[in-house]
């Protein structure tokens, strides 16, 4: 069935490519926001107060010394955009349709022992973050852990290329980095798809758009407020335990709380799944493993640990949240991700699957594996190797034409432009190793009305667009669920090269799509 699916998915493609309109049409159908926010102070109300009755926040910073309970629990609206940032139509139903193969695919990688074996240990002793995961999974084939199914929650990130400077060329959304783990804000953005849509029908934003208009049908629907709960409810009901419970792994005094939340509510009020929220260190801490590998805390199984923690080396401050990880991954207990997913989602293997033939490693339809490679631009290994020094010097030469990242995820370490020669000129050798060099996507700015902390300013920006993904398959690697989860769109000021919200560097957003 599902090579059925898939073929009439890639006819799909095939026909949303030919339709794309140019660059110059995707600009000139775009509506135009008022700049002057002066004008526009009831939105602030009618917004501010939609966001608080319906739990589109984020726990409000810490106050240095605050003792009152109160003020430890205070919130505050997450950063929104006033209106919906357009999006080309073609090119958002591409990368939907585009999604299941995706997960397929990153499925496929996770399960190449040989390929994640020779990637990675191409990275040596560079990222010991890397390494200590990688050990990790080692150590996990060892042992032969039986899980009973494998539960996978991605997103795909997009920015759309269309150089204003070429007006007839066909806008392409090329994929920034595909997430594994800890892929957050779809409840939220869900919501704030909601709020658009609420501002639209009570206000026709009227002295908010000076040119254009937007039509209902031009905001699509988003599931990725159910959609993260039902695909964990899947891989739950294959434990075979249904009064186990769901742990939902999370940092310590996290903000992003109540997208987390969402989550929750939604196994608990659909499924009857109960979560508990604990911190790797706690986890170690209050959960046992019995003799036959099963993990439990309070005496209540373990059947799922969805992990909204462990992506940076900052989640692992000391050895104790390393073992409260191990405990998990050496349990029966079904991890989300499990360490060859996290694994599959480091840059060094977005940047080998791009080379020639790596794709077709894993997708033997060939159309197909061209429809994954359009969404993809230059990406180079930055080691010892021709193709690697080559890199090098073109990334000095040219540095306003690439983007270097490390093997991270969670925004904020990526360096840009006139900061490359340096950093390539003091790091070693082997240093080097653990990064890659990405061509920089030429996404198209537009002026825009944003929201923060209770104050509108407008901005020059840019956006982002994400599209989750779900897998779910059984421990004989049969298929139950594999389908896009929604989307995310996040929305930034086009002077800032970072995209993530909860590193500040964002605000949640919704498609228009034109």
């Amino acid at each position: 069935m599902f090579l059925n699916q898939l073929c009439n998915r890639t006819n799909l493609l095939y026909r949303i490519r030919q339709m794309s309109s140019t660059t110059r049409e995707f600009l000139a159908n775009r509506p135009t926001y008022a700049q002057d926010v002066s004008k526009l102070q009831p939105f602030i109300d009618l917004a501010v107060d939609w966001q608080a009755s319906h739990g589109v926040v984020l726990r409000a910073p810490q106050l240095s010394g605050a003792d009152a309970p109160w003020l430890k629990a205070a919130l505050t609206p997450a950063p929104v955009a006033l209106a919906p940032s357009p999006i080309p139509r073609t090119e958002f139903e591409r990368v939907v349709q585009l999604q299941p193969i995706l997960n397929q695919l990153f499925h496929r990688i996770a399960n190449d022992h040989e390929f994640l074996v020779s990637t990675l240990e191409s990275l040596g002793s560079a990222d010991e973050f890397t390494a200590r995961v990688f050990k990790m999974y080692l150590d996990q084939r060892e042992l032969n852990v039986e899980k009973p199914a494998v539960i996978g929650v991605h997103r795909s990130d997009y920015l759309i290329d269309a150089p204003a400077a070429e007006p007839a060329s066909v806008p392409r959304a090329k994929q920034v980095e595909f997430n594994t783990i800890a892929a957050s804000f779809a409840s939220l953005s869900s919501l704030v798809g909601d709020l658009h849509r609420f501002l639209l029908a009570r206000t026709g934003y009227e002295g908010l758009i000076e040119s254009g208009s937007i039509e209902p049908s031009q905001l699509p629907t988003n599931e990725s407020l159910t959609s993260i709960a039902d695909g964990i409810a899947a891989g739950f009901s294959l434990y075979g335990n249904s009064g186990a419970v769901v742990v939902m792994v999370v940092q310590p005094n996290e903000r992003n709380v109540y997208d987390q939340r969402w989550v929750e509510t939604g196994l608990w009020e659909k499924h009857h799944i109960k979560t508990i929220r604990l911190s790797f260190a706690e986890v170690l801490e209050k959960c046992t493993l019995d003799e036959n590998n099963r993990l439990f805390i309070n005496g209540e199984e373990i059947a799922v640990a969805y992990y909204r923690s462990g992506y940076a080396p900052t989640d692992f401050p000391t050895e104790q949240e390393w073992q409260g990880r191990w405990l998990i991954e050496k349990s029966r207990t079904v991890s989300v991700p499990n360490l060859a997913y996290h694994l599959a989602g480091c840059k060094k293997i977005q940047q080998v699957l791009a080379q020639p033939g790596v794709v077709e490693r894993f997708i033997d339809d060939l159309g197909t594996a061209d429809l994954v490679r359009e969404c993809f631009v230059g990406l180079y290994p930055l080691d010892e190797t021709k193709d690697g020094q080559d890199a090098v010097q073109t990334a000095k030469s040219n540095p306003d034409k690439y983007v270097v990242k490390p093997q991270r995820e969670g925004g904020g370490y990526n360096t840009y432009g006139g900061d490359i020669p340096p950093l390539l000129e003091k790091l070693s050798a082997e240093e080097l190793r653990g990064y890659i060099l990405m061509e920089l996507i030429k996404a198209p700015g537009f002026k825009s009305v944003l929201l923060r902390d209770g104050a509108l300013f407008a901005s020059e920006v840019v956006s982002e667009l994400g599209i989750y993904g779900i897998w779910v398959s059984d421990a004989s690697g049969s298929v139950v669920v594999n389908k896009h989860g929604g989307h995310l769109l996040r929305t930034k000021s086009s002077d800032v090269y970072e995209g993530g919200v909860a590193a500040g560097f964002a605000v949640i957003d919704s498609p228009l799509l034109v």
